[in-house]
């Protein structure tokens, strides 16, 4: 059996930006792999680490027994701590060892992606445990290596693939968790709504509609007299939703209309990743 269409996009979208996170980091010296992301608190190797650590989780191997030193600033979640385990213990890894690592797990990936006949609504397990299903974790896995991808372009000058394949689906998840930024986080008011206007390598217009309950939703149609508008390019949409800037440091990137209470509160909660 080969894979299922609907998980097809996903492996797609992973096996493109895993591919382009290989071939940025063979080259890389010692020292760059030292290099800061945007990604807080962690360096070029921290993100491959990362990436190496997740994979190897998809695969289904144990997860590492390690203690995380108690002065790691950037970790003060629960699932911050869960995903820096698979970091730390790669924090002396040598660049080879790097590289090799990365290109072994991409090889045992390609395999299982090759082989898997499960159904999208298999149940699997997710981070922290979380049971979820195949379709929700081949999505995020597509979602968080294109990020990921970025984070490592960012850090070492070498801007591309904002409108890959993992784009488009980081687009589709990022767009899921509207809704609560505007609905829940930002308290837009009942019975309005807000537009949200992207443009650059990855175009959209959406709608979030608040209802009567305060439950948003969000729509393709453009809104008539919305509360609020906010227009911005998508390289700066990302960097906003999964904390990587703080509003202010691209506010000249963002046009706001309507209420600017609304947007100001918006931009603030608009950070989805964890």
């Amino acid at each position: 059996m080969s894979l299922h269409p609907a998980l097809q996009p996903y492996a797609d979208a992973w096996t493109h930006s895993i591919e382009a996170i290989s071939e940025l980091v063979q080259p890389l010296v010692e020292g760059e792999w030292n290099r800061r992301t945007p990604c807080p608190g962690w360096s070029v190797r921290d993100v491959v680490s990362h990436v190496i650590g997740l994979d190897c989780e998809m695969l289904g191997d144990p997860r590492p027994f390690h203690s995380l030193p108690r002065d790691l600033y950037h970790v003060t979640t629960e699932h911050q701590r869960y995903m820096e385990i698979q970091v730390d213990v790669r924090r002396h890894h040598t660049a080879p060892e790097m590289t090799s690592e990365l290109e072994y797990t991409v090889i045992r990936r390609n395999r299982q992606l090759r082989n898997e006949s499960r159904q999208p609504d298999t149940v699997v397990r997710g981070p922290l445990g979380r049971e979820i299903t195949l379709e929700e974790s081949m999505r995020y896995r597509a979602f968080d290596v294109w990020v990921h991808e970025q984070d490592l372009r960012a850090a070492l000058g070498v801007p591309g693939n904002l409108d890959s394949p993992g784009a488009q689906v980081a687009r589709d998840h990022l767009l899921d968790a509207l809704p609560e930024v505007v609905a829940g986080r930002a308290g837009a008011p009942r019975s309005s709504a807000v537009v949200v206007d992207v443009h650059g390598p990855v175009e959209f217009l959406r709608t979030v509609r608040v209802d009567i309950r305060g439950r948003g939703t969000v729509e393709t149609a453009p809104a008539l007299g919305p509360a609020a508008t906010l227009t911005l390019d998508w390289e700066t949409y990302v960097l906003l939703a999964c904390g990587r800037v703080k509003p202010a440091a691209v506010l000249d990137r963002v046009k706001q209309e309507g209420d600017l209470d609304l947007t100001a509160a918006i931009l603030h909660n608009f950070t989805v990743t964890q």
